[in-house]
């Protein structure tokens, strides 16, 4: 018997629907819980649609908006970060979404000490503490594998939720790129909040080299271990959300998204069931 999966599809996997009709397509395809994003252009939340019209949309169609994807740069806390989270945490609360996704800073350019890092992360999560329970939204901690990511690692972000006190208000997301990437063979089922799922299939890039550029849906010629490591999650109890979130443009600009999703769906139930 096939393990139960509980699908959900982030925005960035049909961005070019509206959003009524992104709505259903989910439907059709059975799917009841969604991701919105901040950071598409010409398109909510981007594009100034009010919330109370996003979570009238969605409650009218069933659906649950599980996150809006990110806060970012989450760890490196100062007074334009804090205001941001505000003003993301009060549209995640009016349009109905559970959660915020929060990514840490990916850049070349960042010249602290792993140390410096550390302690930025843990004082970054204390600060939203309070912002999360004042908007009753969880916050969704993303470490990102790239080699030049201050938070790179699940183990880290563990370490300093348990150090902020933040096991209440934190959660985990595994992406299986990232995890991928991160060479970090450790799964943290009962912290996990969300589970991301997207393939390569490039034969000749090197894994140092994938960017988000290469990212498509899940198929037989992934090259990131995406079936495996949704089997090492279910298995250990993670009954949580697995959201497509692929970002190749040939994804995003695919006129039939729903076709294209409704394959990677039936390939990953098949796969786990074998």
């Amino acid at each position: 018997m096939a393990p139960n999966i509980r699908f959900a599809i982030n925005r960035i996997s049909a961005p070019r629907l509206s959003f009524p009709d992104y709505l259903a397509m989910c439907r059709r395809l059975g799917v009841s819980d969604i991701e919105i994003r901040n950071d598409l252009n010409g398109v909510e939340i981007s594009n100034g649609t009010p919330a109370a019209q996003l979570r009238a949309a969605a409650a009218e169609a069933g659906i649950t908006i599980r996150s809006i994807n990110a806060l970012y740069p989450f760890d490196v806390f100062d007074a334009d970060l804090q205001q941001r989270a505000l003003q993301l945490a009060s549209y995640a609360r009016d349009c109905g979404a559970q959660a915020l996704v929060m990514c840490p800073l990916n850049s070349r350019d960042d010249t602290r000490t792993d140390s410096q890092r550390q302690q930025d992360l843990i004082h970054a999560l204390k600060q939203l503490k309070p912002i999360l329970d004042d908007h009753g939204i969880t916050g969704l901690v993303e470490a990102l594998g790239f080699e030049e990511c201050a938070l790179r690692r699940k183990s880290e972000a563990v370490t300093a939720i348990y150090a902020a006190a933040g096991e209440r208000h934190f959660r985990l997301v595994h992406d299986t790129f990232h995890h991928h990437l991160a060479g970090e063979d450790i799964f943290f089922p009962e912290l996990t909040g969300l589970v991301h799922i997207s393939g390569v299939e490039s034969t000749t890039l090197a894994s140092t080299d994938m960017r988000d550029g290469h990212r498509v849906l899940v198929g037989s010629a992934d090259r990131l271990g995406n079936i495996p490591q949704l089997k090492e999650l279910l298995a250990r109890g993670y009954q949580g959300l697995v959201s497509f979130e692929p970002f190749a443009n040939d994804i995003m600009e695919a006129p039939d998204s729903e076709t294209l999703l409704r394959n990677s769906m039936d390939y990953i139930r098949q796969q786990l069931a074998s």
